[in-house]
């Protein structure tokens, strides 16, 4: 049985899990322009994102931005898929490492022992996580309040070698903005911007557009 400081830091993880925004069961997906540039080139196309979260990109021949641009949709969809925190987490105890003025740190022990997550006025701002044998570590800097939920709008990511702990990738900056379709108050991402030092040190920006955006019946 957990004891009380253990339910407490479980119970404030809970919170902010569920204050984040998830599209409905009902959500069929979108279809839209997804415009695609790297410094000074741009590629545009056409794009549609089903009910099985796959993303078609159209109108593009690049192989290679076509995967970056589906990378993208889909990174994104399956952050707004719903699922159940008793689900995830009935496994998981939530131990508290440190408090801050950047907020409560805590330790998951249990079926994730080793991952890490940060929460401060009922959000989740840090996640540090083992996933596919590669951990995880996200800071989010900036939240925008849908009414309806919580999204991430700059934060930043990074991947870390589980065996020596040291990053092993580019250290990415992100800045998202959300639209909201349709008449059942649903956000989706407009634009995303991703900046890096490159291996020569020199600053590059990556940016994501999909406009012209309609649900799928």
């Amino acid at each position: 049985m957990e004891n009380l400081t253990e339910i407490n830091y479980k119970e404030i993880f809970r919170k902010a899990y569920e204050n984040r925004y998830n599209w409905n069961d009902d959500f069929n997906g979108y279809k839209g322009k997804c415009i695609f540039s790297i410094n000074e080139h741009r590629h545009e196309g056409q794009f549609v994102l089903g009910k099985d979260f796959k993303p078609h990109i159209q109108k593009i021949d690049d192989d290679k931005i076509i995967k970056s641009i589906a990378s993208q949709l889909f990174e994104v969809c399956i952050h707004r898929v719903k699922r159940e925190f008793q689900s995830v987490h009935s496994e998981n105890n939530f131990n508290l490492l440190n408090s801050s003025e950047s907020g409560i740190l805590m330790s998951v022990s249990g079926k994730n022992n080793g991952d890490k997550y940060r929460v401060k006025n009922g959000c989740i701002n840090m996640v540090y996580r083992k996933i596919h044998g590669i951990i995880i570590e996200i800071f989010i800097e900036e939240f925008f309040d849908t009414g309806s939920g919580i999204l991430s709008k700059r934060y930043t990511s990074q991947q870390i070698d589980p065996n020596t702990l040291r990053p092993n990738s580019l250290k990415l900056e992100y800045e998202d903005s959300f639209t909201r379709i349709g008449s059942k108050n649903i956000w989706i991402l407009n634009s995303r911007s991703i900046k890096y030092l490159n291996n020569n040190g020199k600053e590059e920006k990556q940016k994501f557009i999909f406009e012209e955006l309609s649900l799928l019946n």
